[in-house]
């Protein structure tokens, strides 16, 4: 249960992702600012954290080992994570664009073959490649469901270039979050704890936010006071508190697909926390009762595949690994 409500704490913080981007976009900031500044913006916090821990060196240790994996996964995980996330808040509110990120539920899923799972048997430990958990899978339709309802009535406002717009560079972040998060966990091995893989991951992946950061220079100027102020928040709030959480949480869980889809399964109470928080602070449009019915399908799809996934148990001469 530890691993879920760690889960469900990092969805609350995560959330004013949704809320402070979409603040940002209505005042008149880039989104290409909204992304580089957080990340900019997450280096000293992580660093206090980490060095006041005595754990920087070991850090950078671990990275010396293998520099070429840290960038690239360190890239899809954060980067190609971020960058869309903050695009699409151009086009959609807050609150669809939390909804719409829930379909990395199923792209975790889908992600299952690409690594092996830990298992004790008789004869010695084992690696076995992930197999998509089906019945997991199925639920995680009902999410989808939920999602399509969502966006049934944004449809309705706009054209379908700014439909896609909000929604395709949604579903490039949902497979580069999942994925760059547990590679990562592969690279590091256990011999990191949460803070540390989010500073590694975050200067590993700063030529992004650099450059970026560049090409906002360049093309719009300067962001502004409020922008800045606000990107520093999503810095604290999301980016280090949030992303801890869940790397916590999904470290508890590393070695078993099923139990790791069950954690990142309760990030769909996103949507909840970031339609309360445009609604108290940004006086968001009441969603039609179509998307009300939506949020629902979606939160019955998270408790639906949060029990599907549950460790089926395992023949007596075996037992995970964590």
């Amino acid at each position: 249960m530890r691993p879920l409500f760690l889960g469900i704490c990092a969805a609350l913080f995560f959330s004013f992702t949704f809320i402070l981007n979409r603040s940002m976009e209505l005042s008149g900031g880039s989104w290409i600012w909204s992304a580089s500044l957080r990340y900019l913006f997450m280096i000293p916090f992580l660093f206090v954290i980490v060095i006041g821990r005595k754990n920087f060196r070991p850090l950078l240790q671990v990275m010396k080992e293998n520099p070429g994996r840290w960038m690239l996964w360190s890239f899809i995980g954060f980067g190609l994570f971020y960058a869309p996330l903050c695009f699409a808040a151009a086009y959609s509110p807050g609150w669809l664009i939390a909804g719409t990120w829930q379909i990395t539920i199923i792209s975790g899923a889908l992600l299952a073959p690409f690594f092996y799972e830990t298992i004790q048997t008789a004869n010695g430990t084992k690696k076995l490649r992930g197999q998509i958990p089906l019945k997991g899978l199925i639920m995680s339709l009902i999410i989808l469901l939920g999602v399509l309802l969502m966006q049934v009535e944004q449809a309705q406002h706009i054209s379908m270039k700014e439909l896609w717009l909000g929604i395709i560079p949604v579903i490039i972040a949902s497979f580069a979050y999942p994925l760059g998060n547990r590679k990562m966990m592969e690279v590091c091995d256990d011999r990191l704890d949460a803070y540390q893989r989010v500073l590694g991951m975050t200067l590993a992946s700063l030529p992004v936010w650099l450059l970026l950061s560049v090409y906002g220079l360049i093309t719009t100027g300067l962001p502004s006071k409020e922008q800045t102020i606000q990107s520093s928040l999503v810095a604290i709030c999301s980016g280090v508190v949030a992303t801890v959480l869940f790397f916590k949480a999904t470290d508890m869980v590393r070695g078993d697909m099923r139990k790791l889809a069950s954690v990142e399964a309760t990030q769909s109470m996103e949507v909840l926390f970031t339609f309360m928080g445009e609604f108290l602070f940004l006086a968001v449009i009441i969603p039609t009762p179509l998307s009300w019915w939506g949020m629902l399908i979606l939160m019955i799809g998270m408790i639906a595949h949060s029990y599907a996934s549950r460790v089926e148990p395992l023949r007596k001469t075996e037992k995970a690994s964590f």
